[in-house]
């Protein structure tokens, strides 16, 4: 039998309504609003190629070196680092492929409180 997640109140202060985690349906529908989309973020038609080269060269992700790469992620720079710079942060040469796992903890090692700070 499966198992039943406790609910939780909502994450965002003053919000009453109850979910299985984080935010609520509504708040997290105004939060994917408000990050728009793919390309309002940045990413092209280049990122696409980029994600591919990446994965093709790293079927395997390079921290863990056990589970496939399922993300191109941007490396040493992140992608905001290498625009900033004037550098293409489309070149494959710039990336490496990462499992979920490992992309996750890069991301919140390196990235804390994500993009909208």
């Amino acid at each position: 039998m499966a198992r039943r997640r406790a609910l939780t109140v909502c994450s965002v202060p003053g919000c009453p309504e109850y979910t299985a985690a984080g935010r609520c349906d509504d708040h997290r529908r105004e939060a994917d609003a408000r990050r728009g989309t793919a390309r309002q973020r940045g990413y092209g038609r280049g990122h696409e190629a980029f994600r591919r080269a990446v994965l093709a060269r790293d079927p395997v992700c390079v921290l863990c070196c056990t589970a496939p790469s399922l993300h191109a992620d941007h490396h040493p720079l992140s992608r905001r680092e290498l625009v900033d710079a004037g550098l293409d942060p489309d070149e494959p040469k710039r990336g490496r492929g990462l499992c979920q796992p490992c992309h996750s903890r890069e991301t919140a090692q390196h990235q804390p409180g994500g993009w909208n700070r």
